[in-house]
């Protein structure tokens, strides 16, 4: 049920940022025909709805180069880093927000609690005291932007509308507006009334509570029950209480019109808006502008957003239900010349910053009302230096333990080209990782779906431990080698799949990359409009093969499905490098894409590198590509400097006899924690780099 849901609302989302596309492609041709080529058209998104309609929004224009500038608002409250983080969909949802360009809520606090579920979900870069978040070399800014109301609407509206109420002499109303929604806390102001009833008896007959409760989502069984109990309440409060010409409740299920809503403003003596949790709550601003006669009292909960600008109110704590009762007191006989000064400020503010301040404001904040001026979203995040790792690493790398650093090559070392050949590794991070891997206390590896050769004929460099075809050959610095096993028939099925993927999906700039044991479908080149389809066919062909389709960047890799994957790899690397007891004397780093994240959750140090900005990911945090990436080798080998020096090597590195290598004598290791994964091993028949080799399964030992 959760999936459909999740599926339905990504559609809805699609279809709003489908049409939105279309809008903005005849925009866009409208603005070139008329030579306004440095006009961007704003796309501005609203509320929970559309949460994650940007997403698509921001992949179609940038596919197509359209120009524009993306701006989300929330209405509602964001919650915290604990409360989201329950979330299923947080990442999405997180992600189809930075698709914007600027990210607008009510207040600061909900600013902050959104940074935070960035820099703690997502491992983005943040910069709280400006409040920009950093994806996939994108800088999103967030700012608080406090809705208003129409204030000048209201207030000609409680100067025409007549009186609705027929009140006694010296009745007095307090009023409630709302939603019958469990967030507004009405319960809770019901009990609050009821016990200032008990406590203040001097308000019997001479008080009045008017609550009107707005029929919402009557489907919804919460909202059902959420009826029941005000009905019962309201019915018990009013048979305790009641005379016979007064009763202590009016209660309005139904909705109300503009005209009679600003006239109960008017002429209430105290509004109560005191929800349990609400993004801003325009209840209160609305009463305040209809306050154009005697004024009275508003009386105004924390957690709405109103309670952080609306200073001149009385705030109390909902829960608080004798308190709340004493506030409700204290607001029913406070003098006139306190409630003048109270209602005199809070009229002053809100008229100040009505609906159009807020829009004007808002559109300022994406340079979209005068563009003579500087585009205020030019700011960017600082660039990305050693200080940065400081706080990523500071806490991970200690002066006694050892390291070992696991790199993925591809988007990581090098960067993605059109061609895996063209990926070529910058010298400064050859040198860095070479002096790396001659300091006594550190360990490279280095793990990619190429073939264990291309890898290491791509990286060039000794002392490294080399894993290819996604850690299926391993070969260490001393010669030794681990192959795991793949049963023999794929080899056949390998050769057939690479001519049906030529012959079926090989064309609009698609191409198929042999790696031995595996391989891998390259779309990089197909136009957008063709790749869906393409990819498609190409799943279907790996899976009729009996291949484990796996999604990479602009490719989609075919592995035999053995029991063995990046994440298991490297777990065996640290195990016969370091021995058993590995974990409890070395620390990891580990940068490169998701396919090791899993395994090494919780005992490394996780960065995933990716410049996409949709990708999910359970790293610790994210870098945007390589030269990201050698900002932290460097901020290691700072770190690694300051260490006193050390004679002693690592286990494996202090017995490996470098002409082992040179005469080509390699050890093979094999794991059989799989051993149904090898179809006739009675014979001891495996596939190794694409060739059938033949041993003595009795005579192998494993790592």
């Amino acid at each position: 049920m959760r999936i459909y849901r999740l599926k339905a609302y990504c559609n809805v989302n699609k279809e709003f940022a489908n049409c939105t596309v279309e809008a903005l492609r005849k925009t866009v041709k409208e603005l070139d025909d008329q030579e306004k080529f440095e006009t961007y058209p704003v796309v501005w998104i609203h509320d929970y709805q559309l949460l994650v309609a940007a997403t698509t929004i921001r992949q179609v224009t940038e596919e197509e180069k359209l120009r524009c500038k993306l701006a989300f608002f929330l209405h509602i409250p964001f919650p915290s880093w604990d409360i989201m983080r329950l979330f299923p969909w947080d990442d999405e949802i997180l992600q189809g927000m930075l698709a914007c360009d600027m990210v607008g809520f009510h207040i600061e606090d909900y600013c902050l609690n959104f940074i935070d579920c960035c820099s703690r979900r997502l491992g983005c870069r943040v910069d709280r005291n400006n409040m920009l978040v950093e994806l996939a070399g994108r800088t999103v800014h967030i700012k608080a932007l406090p809705i208003g109301i129409p204030f000048d609407r209201f207030v000609q509206l409680a100067e025409t509308t007549p009186k609705f109420l027929k009140l006694a002499e010296s009745e007095k109303i307090i009023l409630g507006v709302d939603r019958l929604d469990y967030t507004k806390g009405l319960v809770h102001r019901i009990l609050a009334f009821e016990r200032l009833l008990e406590k203040y008896p001097e308000h019997v007959e001479k008080v009045t509570l008017l609550q009107i409760s707005v029929p919402s989502r009557t489907d919804v069984r919460e909202y059902r029950q959420l009826k029941e109990e005000m009905d019962q309440l309201v019915g018990r409060i009013n048979g305790r209480f009641s005379m016979p010409n007064w009763s202590p409740i009016r209660y309005i299920y139904g909705g109300v019109t503009q005209e009679q809503l600003a006239a109960f403003y008017r002429d209430s003596a105290v509004a109560l808006v005191t929800p349990l949790r609400d993004g801003m709550n325009l209840v209160a601003k609305e009463y305040v502008a209809c306050q154009i006669r005697e004024p009275g009292v508003l009386i105004l909960s924390p957690f709405a957003g109103a309670g952080g600008m609306m200073h001149e109110a009385l705030v109390v704590n909902p829960y608080e239900i004798d308190k709340a009762a004493d506030t409700i007191h204290r607001a029913l006989h406070m003098p006139l010349d306190e409630r003048e000064v109270r209602m005199k400020q809070l009229r002053h503010r809100e008229q100040q910053m009505d609906v159009n301040h807020w829009m004007n404001s808002f559109l300022a904040t994406m340079g979209a009302v005068n563009n003579d001026e500087d585009d205020p979203l030019s700011t960017k995040m600082t660039p990305l230096t050693l200080d940065d790792f400081d706080q990523y690493l500071n806490n991970h790398i200690d002066t006694i333990c050892k390291l070992s650093l696991i790199l993925d090559y591809d988007g990581t070392l090098a960067p993605l080209t059109s061609h895996p050949d063209l990926a070529i590794m910058s010298d400064e991070t050859k040198r860095v990782l070479e002096r790396l891997s001659n300091m006594p206390d550190v360990n490279i590896a280095i793990i990619s779906g190429r073939s264990l050769e291309n890898v290491r004929r791509m990286v060039g460099l000794d002392q490294l431990t080399y894993a290819g075809s996604h850690g299926i050959e391993i070969l260490h610095p001393d010669g030794t080698k681990f192959v795991h096993p793949v049963p023999f028939e794929f080899a056949e099925k390998l050769r057939e799949l690479v001519h049906e993927l030529e012959k079926e999906v090989g064309h609009s700039g698609a191409w198929v990359e042999h790696k031995g044991v595996l391989l891998t479908f390259h779309y990089r080149e197909t136009p957008p409009q063709q790749r869906d389809e393409i990819v498609r066919r190409a799943c279907e062909i790996f899976q009729n093969a009996g291949f484990e389709p796996h999604e990479a960047h602009m490719a989609i890799e075919a592995k035999p499905p053995v029991k063995w994957d990046q994440g298991r790899a490297c777990i065996h690397i640290l195990r016969t490098m370091y021995g058993a007891d590995w974990s409890e004397r070395v620390r990891i780093v580990y940068a490169g894409t998701e396919a090791a994240m899993q395994a090494l959750s919780g005992i490394a140090c996780t960065f995933r590198v990716d410049s996409s900005p949709t990708v999910r990911t359970a790293a610790n945090f994210r870098l945007e590509g390589p030269d990201a990436v050698l900002t932290m080798l460097k901020w290691v080998e700072k770190q690694m400097n300051k260490r006193s020096p050390r004679i002693t090597r690592s286990p494996r590195l202090s017995r490996s006899p470098k002409h082992q290598r040179k005469q080509n004598t390699l050890d093979y290791s094999l794991s059989f924690e799989d051993e149904e994964d090898i179809i006739g091993n009675s014979s001891g028949n495996f596939l190794t780099n694409g060739r059938q080799r033949r041993y003595n399964t009795n005579s192998l030992s494993s790592n």
